[in-house]
């Protein structure tokens, strides 16, 4: 009888690779690291190697550089990529362009979101990079998943994504740093998809538990689950003098992961 293979589980992404992979094939952690968490519950976004290659439907992902990263897709002939468009780097000629229908583009534009969402068509090579400092994070979307991901901070995603974008209501320009009122969201059904995000500054990720919360600074929040609820609460603080002032800090309520981001940026209407 033959005995099964022995996989080994990436502790970052629980992806399943084979006994001698030495980084993930879905999200490039190391697999000989183990997850680096602070006291309180937030763990480290894996260290991506020079080099480092992952694989997504036919086609392959490789990151390239570590100041200002760049993602660099070798694209079969059976899938796409989707990416706002001035994140481009560079691409082959075989690589074809189109543009994604949005509906309220001018509603995005005046809140300072890309009016144009670009696919790419395999097969050929394509390059993208956020032009800033930071690091990439790949987010492997399991069938049946969803995430929310502030404005700004996709770089790229797989075809098998659905995406879309989400309007926040009542949170007006606090929430997000003062940058806006929409989140981009994405949404696998039975096929897993791809979603590399750009980072400024160091990436954290804590999971909070049902009926678990804790309270971020706007400029800080980067992703979370669907499931995980946000709101803004405003802190009255008196100094004694002038009556004091007050601080927006954005609940985030379990069940769910949250990423932050180390370091803020704010952006300008594209």
């Amino acid at each position: 009888m033959t005995e099964p293979i022995q996989r080994i589980v990436c502790e970052w992404c629980q992806t399943q690779n084979p006994p001698q992979a030495v980084t993930c094939q879905a999200c490039g952690a190391r697999l000989d690291v183990k997850n680096l968490v602070s006291d309180s519950g937030w763990r480290e976004a894996p260290r991506l190697r020079d080099m480092t290659e992952v694989r997504f439907g036919s086609s392959t992902c490789q990151m390239e550089g570590e100041i200002v990263p760049v993602a660099e897709v070798n694209l079969s002939p059976a899938d796409q990529v989707f990416f706002e468009h001035h994140v481009l780097l560079w691409k082959d000629d075989s690589v074809r362009m189109d543009v994604m229908p949005l509906q309220g583009g001018v509603k995005r534009a005046l809140a300072g979101m890309p009016f144009i969402v670009t696919v790419a068509t395999g097969p050929g090579r394509i390059a993208f990079s956020r032009d800033a400092t930071g690091e990439l994070l790949l987010m492997p979307l399991h069938p049946g998943m969803e995430m929310d991901v502030r404005e700004h901070a996709f770089l790229v995603a797989s075809h098998h994504i659905q995406y879309s974008y989400t309007r926040i209501q009542g949170l007006r320009n606090i929430l997000l740093g003062g940058q806006g009122m929409f989140m981009d969201r994405f949404v696998t059904t039975t096929t897993p998809g791809l979603l590399i995000l750009h980072g400024y500054g160091d990436v954290f990720e804590r999971r909070l538990g049902a009926g678990e919360s804790i309270l971020v600074e706007p400029g800080a929040f980067l992703y979370k689950d669907a499931s995980v609820t946000m709101n803004v609460e405003t802190l009255r603080l008196k100094t004694g003098l002038f009556g004091g002032g007050g601080m927006n800090l954005a609940r985030m309520s379990g069940p769910g992961r949250v990423g932050i981001q180390s370091m803020y940026h704010h952006h300008h209407t594209d």
